[in-house]
């Protein structure tokens, strides 16, 4: 298999100051990794397809729902260490481990993660948060999505205000940052180049959230998709496990509510802005709008 390509100098943690090469070899010891060296590794769609079917029992999705909590937070966990060392999209790959290299100048004292970055927070959450992909200097530095970027700091402030997250703040892995309640997830595992993943990428990462989503939604009360791409991802995967979608599609649009139904129940899909600069700068999302999405999330 392909090799990371790793920096030539291997600089301390933020927060433990153990020193890591960039990008981060699995099972080195960065806080919160979930993989070892012998996890693995995607090369290509069918083996992402083949390795996230595997992480479940069986192809129907009613014996992920009839296992018991424990097992599918097991799975989950075997899940996240598959994701975290994918090597199946070559211009993702190249683009992640080069920013991990190269580095912004604000953050070229530290180690980047440089690899995909797992779902994070509780193994069975009531609220999912569904967004685009890690940002090339916040999740693909920080190793934990919507971290180290300016979308994690408006993000993270509401999901504290309205008592979703143990801190304001979410800046590194290992800071004491928790979710109460939540889990969070990018569609597109990897940082994109101009934060755009081709329709080839989105594809090929899919199997990743399908398996995600089935294995915690016997928890699930609400998922928060962030923008239209969260939104349009979520949908594809409730049709993909089988699940009915209301008819006519519902389009996205901030604070849209859908009731989406499955054999035991029903999950609230909330719409919400995606917290990017462009809807903070210019107010097309307010701090108010954001927490009156994540508190409807939090009161499910």
């Amino acid at each position: 298999m392909d090799e990371i390509q790793a920096g030539s100098r291997a600089l301390p943690h933020p927060v433990t100051g153990v020193l890591f090469d960039s990008p981060v070899p699995p099972g080195t010891g960065w806080p919160d990794d979930p993989a070892e060296p012998e996890t693995p590794v995607a090369q290509g769609g069918r083996e992402v397809q083949r390795l996230a079917r595997n992480c479940i029992p069986g192809p129907e999705i009613s014996t992920v729902w009839a296992q018991s909590a424990t097992t599918r937070a097991e799975e989950l966990a075997d899940l996240d260490a598959r994701i975290s060392v994918c090597r199946a999209c070559p211009r993702l790959v190249r683009w992640r481990e080069e920013v991990a290299v190269t580095k912004r100048a604000s953050f070229a004292d530290q180690p980047y993660w440089g690899r995909p970055i797992a779902g994070w927070g509780e193994p069975a959450p009531r609220v999912l948060i569904v967004g685009l992909a890690p940002a090339a200097n916040g999740g693909n530095r920080t190793g934990r999505v919507f971290t180290g970027d300016s979308s994690g700091d408006w993000l993270f402030a509401s999901l504290h205000r309205v008592g979703l997250a143990a801190l304001p703040t979410s800046t590194s892995a290992a800071d004491g940052q928790r979710l109460i309640g939540a889990r969070m997830v990018a569609t597109v595992r990897c940082a994109p180049p101009d934060n755009r993943p081709t329709v080839q990428e989105r594809d090929t990462c899919a199997p990743w959230l399908l398996t995600e989503l089935r294995l915690v939604l016997p928890s699930l009360r609400c998922i928060v998709a962030l923008g239209g791409y969260g939104w349009d991802a979520v949908l594809r995967s409730w049709r993909a496990m089988g699940c009915g979608t209301p008819r006519p599609r519902p389009t996205f649009g901030h604070g849209r509510e859908v009731s989406l139904s499955w054999p035991d129940g029903e999950v609230t899909l909330l719409g919400c802005y995606h917290p990017s600069q462009h809807n903070t700068f210019t107010g097309r999302l307010t701090p108010q709008m954001l927490d009156e999405v994540l508190g409807a999330a939090a009161s499910r």
